[in-house]
């Protein structure tokens, strides 16, 4: 059983965050979910997730979003954006890897550049300092000379740039083939399986 942090951030791209959830919800991994203000407004546009700061309610409505019951809170925390104090925000808690899904421009500049302003962005420099896995799932297009630099930093950083831009090889016919196939390879650069993987078979 493996430990990882889930960080959703305010750019577009929900219905990654959600897929990614969805099959580590239905494993023995602990997950730590922290979901920023940005991020929780992005979900209820994307995602029509109602998030109002109530434990209760928010861990009743996460569990609709994701048609799985996470209230199991031993094996699922859900941490406030602010509150640095929480156990993820230091290195000396373990865990085995996080990811950023969906990684704002934003977000990405703050964790290539040290400032981290929340605990998503505390626990992203804490992973890297700690030369754990880091995975960016950016979602900005077209990119600015700012966005390419603040990629090559948290990639010199340690890092990995995981863009949500999927392939077509699998011949998709629905938007949850497109969303499973970018899923598929951050649980799998995460360490957390491939049970989404789409594999290249050669032709």
């Amino acid at each position: 059983m493996s430990r990882f942090i889930i960080g959703v951030s305010g750019a577009s791209g929900a219905p990654y965050a959600r897929r990614v959830l969805q099959v580590l919800a239905g494993t023995d991994h602990e997950l730590d979910l922290v979901v920023t203000d940005s991020g929780a407004k992005v979900l209820g546009v994307e995602e029509g997730v109602n998030l109002t700061g109530d434990v209760e309610a928010d861990f009743a409505e996460m569990s609709r979003w994701l048609d799985h019951d996470i209230t199991d809170r031993p094996r699922f925390t859900w941490h406030h954006s602010k509150n640095v104090g929480a156990d993820i925000a230091s290195g000396s808690c373990h865990v085995d890897g996080m990811v950023v899904v969906p990684c704002s421009g934003g977000t990405l500049a703050r964790i290539a550049n040290g400032m981290s302003q929340n605990l998503l962005e505390r626990a992203a420099d804490v992973t890297l300092k700690e030369r754990r896995r880091l995975i960016l799932v950016t979602r900005e297009t077209p990119l600015s000379l700012v966005h390419l630099r603040n990629m090559v930093a948290a990639t010199e950083a340690g890092a990995t740039i995981l863009p949500a831009s999927p392939g077509f090889y699998h011949n998709p016919t629905e938007i949850d083939d497109l969303v499973d196939m970018i899923a598929g390879r951050i649980l799998h650069h995460l360490g957390a399986g491939d049970e989404l993987l789409q594999v290249w078979r050669g032709r």
